[in-house]
């Protein structure tokens, strides 16, 4: 066509225009993810009404809140002077005045700084685990903390925790001597050297450095602790002990060693079959017949042993869920490169096995922390009932009830939702899909 038969011909560009309203900005996203069709809309509609209404049924007794009272009945004689004879309101003020309990049990409030420095240490402690940025200097101070971290919260002398570390780094120095023997003898003797240390040597090292050096600090029972300092001591004691047994466990039940796969199965299951209540009644009742006579075995440590091992059972089968995905010609890379079992499972088999098992494994975690609650059964002072039961026993509180479930519950999420998220940032940091 020449441009003279043309009828028009356009020499200059038409300025861009604006996309239509329902293709750009908020109606587009609106029609995209809540009216998309009509099961959708009907859908949003109904969430719409739902949170409607939550609203309007909460926030009046929220609006009506009393953080400044000594007990309930004042709280309602305020309410009702500022606000009408019918009206309801929150008290917040038994939260004002009980918050020390809920975070600290009964803790000595002149030994808070102990508690309250293992936790501002727990975050340098975990900092070179969680983040790669981090010095990896600091895995030592890691190594360290656990040991650090029960002589401040129970106190005594810090020379048996300083004897079981000198134990763990025995069996490790052994272990890397006797690795170029091979792998089985590694093993053996790194299990062996801290077992005979413990038996025969630390007892006497201890008293002996105890007369010579006396470092000891105020001793606070087991029956003070409560609240989250309680559930915090248990759920992070339980996450990085169940976290190794549970891949011993899953490379157990994998093993071609029938003996290693029957014990890995019928633990996992058995441990899985039975609720975690019943381990708690055994770790408060029965442990102590199987022990000699006169034992005082720590009920805390009882039940961190018995919720380590609950907890260790369900990432065995997670952590086997992730080892069951990876496929076939890994192992035979790992056998082609020479490397023998355990080089192959931590150069190449477990690190890919794991990154698939995060969600669960984080699942899992989730779960136990929240299962620390189930400890006022064994006569524990829990944040969610066992204290709120202690302050309700208080004459000037007693019929206050959703304002101390809900501060608990806040405060469980935040650690929740914390460890959620830490998840998703792991999960994404660790895609090798777009590369």
């Amino acid at each position: 066509m020449t441009e003279s038969s043309a009828a028009f011909v356009r020499r200059d560009m038409l300025p861009p225009q604006a996309p239509p309203a329902t293709q750009a900005g908020v109606l587009k996203w609106l029609r995209e993810n809540l009216f998309s069709s009509p099961l959708n809309a009907v859908l949003t509609l109904a969430g719409a009404y739902v949170v409607w209404w939550l609203v309007a049924h909460s926030y009046p007794w929220l609006s009506h809140s009393v953080w400044n009272a000594g007990s309930l009945s004042e709280c309602r004689a305020i309410i009702a002077e500022r606000w009408g004879a019918d009206a309801t309101g929150a008290c917040w003020a038994v939260i004002k005045e009980r918050w020390h309990q809920y975070i600290f049990g009964f803790y000595p409030p002149e030994l808070y700084w102990r508690p309250i420095s293992v936790f501002l240490l727990l975050f340098v402690a975990l900092a070179p685990v969680l983040f790669s940025a981090v010095p990896r200097v600091l895995l030592v101070f890691t190594v360290v903390y656990p040991f650090l971290a029960t002589w401040l919260l129970w106190g005594g002398s810090p020379w048996i925790e300083v004897m079981i570390l000198v134990g763990f780094v025995l069996g490790w120095a052994a272990f890397r001597i006797a690795s170029r023997y091979g792998s089985l003898l590694a093993v053996s003797v790194a299990l062996a050297v801290p077992a005979l240390w413990w038996v025969f040597a630390a007892g006497p090292m201890d008293r002996a450095l105890e007369q010579a050096i006396r470092l000891a600090i105020e001793k606070v029972a087991s029956d003070k602790f409560g609240g989250f300092l309680l559930a915090v001591t248990i759920g992070v004691g339980g996450i990085a002990m169940s976290l190794p047994l549970g891949i011993l466990l899953a490379l157990g039940r994998r093993s071609d060693m029938f003996l290693i796969k029957a014990l890995s199965v019928g633990f996992i299951e058995f441990i899985r079959g039975v609720p975690l209540i019943t381990l708690l009644f055994v770790a408060s009742l029965l442990l102590n017949y199987f022990l000699p006579p006169g034992t005082n075995f720590d009920i805390i440590l009882r039940v961190e042993i018995l919720v380590t091992l609950f907890a260790a059972a369900y990432i065995a089968e997670v952590v086997r869920g992730g080892l069951a995905a990876l496929p076939r010609g890994q192992y035979e890379a790992a056998d082609s490169l020479g490397l023998d079992y355990w080089k192959a499972q931590r150069l190449i088999i477990l690190p890919q096995a794991l990154k698939i098992s995060i969600p669960g494994i984080v699942s899992t975690f989730i779960g136990m922390f929240k299962d620390t609650t189930l400890v006022v059964f064994v006569g524990l002072f829990d944040p969610l009932k066992g204290i709120s039961d202690f302050v309700r026993a208080d004459f000037n509180w007693k019929g206050i009830y959703w304002e101390p479930y809900i501060f608990v519950g806040c405060i469980f999420f935040l650690f929740n939702f914390s460890m959620s998220r830490y998840s998703m940032y792991l999960e994404n940091k660790l895609k090798r899909d777009h590369r």
